[in-house]
């Protein structure tokens, strides 16, 4: 194969454990707005350029799901454009990331790669690293329908 097929990795589905409060989390912390709620178990979120759905894990799964032995996600991310963005960001969330049942788990911190990042958790322990990576933050998003 020559070049990608694809236009990068820009859909991302979770199972979550409480639907409307993981709902309130990505809204208010990552801005996602929604774009499609199917029924009372799904939500689909676009932040314009990504898409990230979020699934009620069913009741019959959650009386005997345990997180800590089969989370196999290690964590996702999201871009931010510098590293003065993310230490915006961490400054913005850290007030109300705990009362949306999320929590910062590592601090803004210089990477030996050239990126800076910090990591926050979401209220099923999701990790989510935000990150300025010097080689794809500053690329901009123009595809076209005719690409």
């Amino acid at each position: 194969m020559t070049a990608p097929l694809h236009r990068g990795l820009r859909h991302l589905a979770l199972r979550v454990m409480d639907l409307p409060r993981s709902r309130r989390f990505y809204e208010q912390i990552l801005g996602m707005q929604v774009v499609w709620e199917p029924d009372p178990e799904n939500v689909y979120f676009s932040s314009g350029v990504d898409n990230l759905a979020l699934h009620q894990i069913s009741k019959h799964e959650l009386d005997s799901y345990e997180s800590s032995k089969t989370q196999l996600l290690d964590h996702m991310g999201v871009i931010l454009e510098s590293p003065q963005a993310v230490d915006q960001m961490h400054r913005e969330i850290t007030p109300s990331i705990e009362s949306l049942g999320g929590r910062i788990t590592k601090q803004p911190k210089l990477h030996r790669d050239g990126s800076y990042s910090f990591y926050f958790s979401d209220p099923d322990g999701n990790v989510i690293q935000a990150l300025y990576e010097p080689a794809i933050s500053r690329l901009t998003i123009g595809l076209s329908n005719e690409d």
